[in-house]
């Protein structure tokens, strides 16, 4: 019974805990609105080399990733389900692949299951599924070249061998050009130590020489592509994001070398309380060959990651498969030795938290409400606790039978969440649907102008237009805009005015303003009084009509 329904259900729950939600709530700035809008570039313009951010350079990470995204637009529409339908299958496909590599290391349906279960409903993966990004396309890869490396190195005939190896090459090379030379090390960092144990070694450099010439064939044509085209991008991809990133004083999110360690215990939630008995079946266990390749894929890129100066919680996505195969095959182990104490130990824990959040969530809400007259979110809040509260309920008075309830739990709190957010977070947090409501009159101007890269972004999405003006911000489009081309695309404070005066005899200008602090205010100001206002949050919309002559 387990062998036949474990992919209808995994199949049943993709669909129903990744992609119904994807189109429920608005694109979160400024991340998923940026890689909405390159994505939608490569598309409209045509160049699928070299990534531009509204129509400027933006070398920060290769093409393939954005490629995802674009072809998720290009057959599902340029709208939320389009941008981010790339991040759910890439880590539903992670799921089938822990599958996949259960059935492989054990041989057994029941931690084949137990494994996907856990990887799917892991929080972070979870919630990065309903999120346009890179990283759940990195994952993939990454994921993909480690189940190819297990099968290589497991495979018992030659042929089996060589494919394996050869996968292996593909999905370096396409980690590679999703997000840089760091999917090119990962399975060295694992693979080495492991077959110098095996005393295989011989065998890794015969067999990964194909892997090299695969990875190669794949991603040579991209590279030199790109070279040729933009000539400097290998010097600032290669010297920015990743010596910098990893080694520089002044790395983008600086965090401590033990960030990971209490991230990776939150991001295990609802299982986290299954890690104890999940290590000590690992020490148990750590003589064989399985689990020593395991333990070196979940602690060797963790090591690595960690040593990085530059963290984010995303970076460890790769980091969940291996710690779901340990804690399913733990699980598994309990369930066949009708141990539930930990499994009700865990459901345990869920529930308390679920029952604090409940009771928070009605104090707060009777003391000061933090809804404005949104009865239907604060429904859906509720609900989304108290499915959470009921789910671990049944796990924790039936661990063994119900010991999956926790995973239905976590997927009806990522599933309703975000369409349960109160509107000062929706409006100030995802202001694309404000933006989407005044597309039409927006793309009708003939200029665009905004002070913010998130709310910029998601004005260029929405009116199929790059060419929006920066008006005292440059961010991460500081590289792009410093080329002679881009002359004009930046607009300080005491240029402002002449720069309106300008646009508006050339036709109506369309603004959008993220007015949080003073300063913005002062922006605002600037502007000329007589233009159409919309405001919604700290997101306010200027119209302002063609200057007569």
């Amino acid at each position: 019974m387990t062998r036949r329904w474990t992919l209808p259900l995994i199949l049943l729950a993709f669909a129903l805990f990744y992609l119904l939600p994807l189109a429920t709530h608005g694109l979160w700035i400024p991340d998923e609105t940026r890689y909405a809008q390159i994505s939608q570039e490569m598309l409209l313009g045509g160049d699928w080399a070299a990534p531009h951010f509204m129509g400027l350079r933006y070398f920060e990470k290769p093409a393939a990733g954005y490629w995802m995204i674009a072809i998720g637009q290009a057959v599902f529409g340029q709208n939320l389900f389009g941008v981010r339908v790339a991040s759910a299958i890439s880590l539903g496909l992670g799921v089938l692949l822990a599958w996949v590599i259960a059935r492989r290391l054990w041989n057994d349906p029941r931690k084949s299951l137990a494994c996907a279960v856990l990887y799917m409903s892991f929080g972070l993966v979870a919630g990065q599924a309903g999120y346009a990004n890179l990283d759940p396309q990195f994952t993939l890869w990454v994921n993909l070249s480690f189940v190819a490396l297990w099968f290589a190195v497991d495979s018992r005939t030659r042929n089996a061998r060589i494919a394996a190896w050869a996968l292996l090459g593909a999905a370096c090379a396409m980690g590679f050009m999703t997000k840089g030379f760091l999917a090119l090390l990962l399975p060295v960092l694992v693979g080495l130590p492991y077959m110098l144990w095996q005393r295989r070694f011989a065998e890794l450099v015969r067999y990964g020489l194909l892997a090299v010439v695969v990875a190669l064939l794949v991603s040579l044509p991209w590279v030199l592509t790109v070279h040729l085209r933009e000539p400097d991008f290998w010097r600032f991809f290669f010297w920015h994001e990743h010596i910098r990133r990893f080694a520089g004083d002044d790395a983008q999110h600086a965090e401590p070398w033990w960030f990971y360690l209490p991230l990776l215990a939150l991001s295990s939630l609802p299982w986290a309380l299954l890690l104890p008995v999940t290590v000590k079946q690992a020490w148990q266990n750590k003589a064989e060959p399985a689990m020593v390749f395991l333990l070196l894929w979940l602690l060797l890129p963790l090591a690595l990651f960690s040593l990085s100066k530059g963290k984010l919680p995303t970076y460890i996505l790769p980091c969940m498969l291996p710690l779901a195969l340990l804690m399913g095959h733990a699980l598994a182990n309990r369930l066949q030795a009708a141990s539930s104490l930990a499994l009700r130990s865990n459901a345990l824990l869920n529930l308390a938290a679920g029952v604090l959040g409940l009771v928070a969530v009605v104090y707060l809400h009777l003391k000061k409400p933090f809804y404005d007259n949104e009865p239907e979110h604060l429904a859906l809040l509720l609900i989304t606790l108290g499915a959470w509260i009921i789910a671990n309920a049944v796990a924790a008075l039936r661990p063994l039978q119900g010991w999956f309830a926790p995973a239905l739990g976590m997927g009806v709190v990522v599933a309703l969440i975000p369409a349960a957010l109160p509107n000062h977070i929706v409006y100030n947090k995802t202001p694309d649907a404000f933006i989407a409501d005044h597309a039409a009159e927006l793309a009708q101007t003939h200029s665009l102008l905004s002070n913010d890269l998130g709310a910029a972004s998601a004005l260029a999405w929405h009116t199929k237009n790059p060419q929006v003006a920066l008006y005292n911000t440059v961010g991460e489009t500081k590289y792009g805009i410093a080329y002679p081309e881009a002359q004009g695309r930046q607009v300080d404070l005491d240029q402002v005015q002449a720069w309106m005066t300008q646009a508006r005899q050339q036709g109506s200008v369309g603004v959008v303003m993220r007015v949080k602090s003073d300063d913005e205010v002062h922006e605002v100001q600037l502007l000329p009084k007589d233009g159409k206002r919309y405001e919604q949050g700290n997101i306010v919309i200027f119209v302002f009509d063609q200057a007569a002559p």
